[in-house]
């Protein structure tokens, strides 16, 4: 595979480690010198910092730093001389002798000696310091000493100034890159004054030797890094085998798995990301297995909701065409009517009087429906949504008994309302007032026998339950479930008497079910028992 992960990481690793080689190699080319200046030009101001200390230790004495260093240097000579005369006769160490006895002028020179010694010792400092009332030099070693002695002079005298370029200024001396046409090499150099302002100095560092450094430095690296480069890319090569094969082996099991085969699993037993990953590939086996399972539960209760769907465009088009039959029989007779007392039918005013009556008597009936299918509708869509408040429907049933009277005498019935004291429950007043007159036309509609309606308010359970019974013919077993439905009608010829709709009882189902409460119907001993449930607490 030319593009596998082994090979994508091999690329990866050669690249990171050429761009490590080519930055290291960077900074030792163009920050490495820069750097190097930067530590040795701190050398030299400690230098200055420790020489001028003892100038003016010096001159507070009333004496040079060069007549300090020439008495160190000689003391320094005898200690030599002590020292090797001491080993060949055998006796005693003069030069630990010395050191022993108590803290003398030359010993004090000596450690400021061994000070300016180990600092161009260790740091390839040559130093030169000339006394400029006694013309006394000192130089630290006699490597060009007398060169820089010379130097200094010239500097001072504002001599030999070209090519150079100045790095730090003090208030005393001078931090400059000089250019050394002697051996075509740049040196760092250091001069000026002490703090006693007659004693002149010179620090010098070659700075060739760093160059040279960094060019060793740049051949070396480039060699080791190559190597580093070769022998790693191959290891890594080989190495990243062992991460790509249990990765080979998971990508096999999701091969399987988009097959669908979900009894193949992950075996091994790692507890890095990879066996991570592998049980969590387990586990997504078995989830996706149990959710196939559940999507197929899921696609057959749609095939149920689609079914259903197909019912209800069938129960819409049995709408339409109810509303269409409905509506055909009244505009027949209103038209019917109409054309009659158009062709002069009805001479008398008696028969103009009838035929006047029975078109308002249909196109209220048609008025009637309109309204309770609009009101159904806004039932239905949740555009009218119901008061909650509380009130006594007690009082509610006893009023609409009263404005039903005419009506209860036209039909000759018995109406047995025995509660008295009030009932308080939780509802929309004017929507209740509508069931509880539905359900009582449509008991008066249907009176048979003894022609007895009895309204009855049983509580049971923080709940009211109305019933209105009416005494009748059962109804048919078959029709129970589709009482509620849009102009269902059990007896469409008897309806049609009375001027009914269908509607009515819908408009009851759709107002209970808007305040979340039940109702329904019961054949029971004698007749017909509609009945609907309220909250009588919150």
């Amino acid at each position: 595979m030319k593009y596998s992960i082994r090979y994508r990481f091999t690329l990866i690793f050669i690249g990171l480690m050429t761009l490590v080689l080519l930055a290291v190699l960077a900074v030792n080319t163009w920050y490495l010198e820069p750097f190097y200046v930067n530590q040795k030009v701190k050398v030299m101001e400690r230098t200055y910092d420790l020489i001028d200390a003892a100038v003016l230790e010096q001159m507070s004495r009333g004496g040079s730093i060069v007549d300090l260093l020439e008495t160190a240097m000689e003391a320094q000579r005898r200690s030599d001389a002590a020292m090797e005369w001491g080993k060949t006769k055998g006796q005693k160490d003069q030069a630990s002798e010395w050191r022993e006895n108590e803290e003398t002028e030359e010993n004090k020179a000596m450690s400021i000696l061994q000070k300016i010694r180990g600092l161009g010792e260790s740091n390839n400092v040559a130093i030169v310091m000339i006394d400029s009332n006694t013309g006394k030099a000192f130089l630290s070693s006699a490597r060009e000493s007398e060169w820089l002695a010379l130097k200094v002079q010239r500097y001072v005298l504002g001599q030999n100034k070209n090519g150079t370029e100045t790095v730090a200024e003090h208030e005393n001396y001078t931090i400059e890159k000089t250019y050394d046409p002697r051996n075509n090499n740049y040196n760092l150099e250091s001069w000026g004054f002490f703090s006693d302002n007659s004693t002149m100095f010179i620090v010098s560092i070659p700075l060739a030797s760093i160059r040279d450094s960094v060019q060793l430095s740049n051949l070396f690296l480039t060699y080791v890094g190559i190597t580093v480069l070769m022998i790693g890319s191959v290891l890594m090569y080989v190495t990243t085998r062992k991460i790509t094969s249990p990765i080979m082996t998971l990508s096999a099991l999701s091969e399987k798995m988009s097959n669908l085969d979900f009894d193949a699993k992950y075996e091994g037993e790692a507890k890095d990301e990879v066996g991570v990953l592998g049980r969590s590939m387990n586990t997504l086996s078995d989830k996706l297995k149990e959710t196939i399972g559940e999507l197929k539960t899921a696609n057959n209760e749609l095939q149920r909701d689609i079914e259903e769907k197909i019912r209800v465009d069938e129960a819409r088009k049995d709408f339409i065409a109810n509303v269409s039959h409905e509506l055909k029989t009244p505009i027949a007779l209103i038209q019917g009517y109409a054309e009659g007392l158009t062709e002069g039918m009805a001479e008398d005013e008696n028969s103009r009087n009838y035929y006047c009556e029975v078109i308002m008597d249909e196109a209220n009936k048609m008025n009637t429906m309109v309204k309770q299918l609009l009101n159904l509708t806004a039932l239905e869509f949740g555009n009218d949504v119901p008061v909650i408040e509380r009130f006594d429907i007690t009082s509610l049933i006893q009023g609409i008994l009263s404005s039903a009277g005419i009506l209860l005498q036209q039909k000759e019935a018995k109406v047995i309302f025995k509660e008295k004291e009030p009932v308080w429950v939780w509802a929309d007043e004017f929507k209740i007032e509508e069931v509880i007159t539905n359900y009582l036309n449509n008991a008066m509609n249907h009176l048979t026998g003894t022609k007895q309606i009895e309204i009855n308010l049983e509580q049971v359970a923080g709940e009211v339950k109305v019933s209105v019974f009416n005494t009748g013919e059962h109804i048919p077993e078959k029709d129970m479930d589709n009482l509620w439905t849009k102009f269902y009608k059990v007896d469409k010829a008897r309806t049609r008497a009375y001027g009914g709709s269908g509607i009515g009882l819908s408009i009851v189902k759709a107002i209970m079910d808007s305040h979340n409460k039940a109702c329904g119907v019961e054949n029971v001993e004698g007749g017909v028992k509609f009945w609907f449930t309220l909250d009588s607490s919150m």
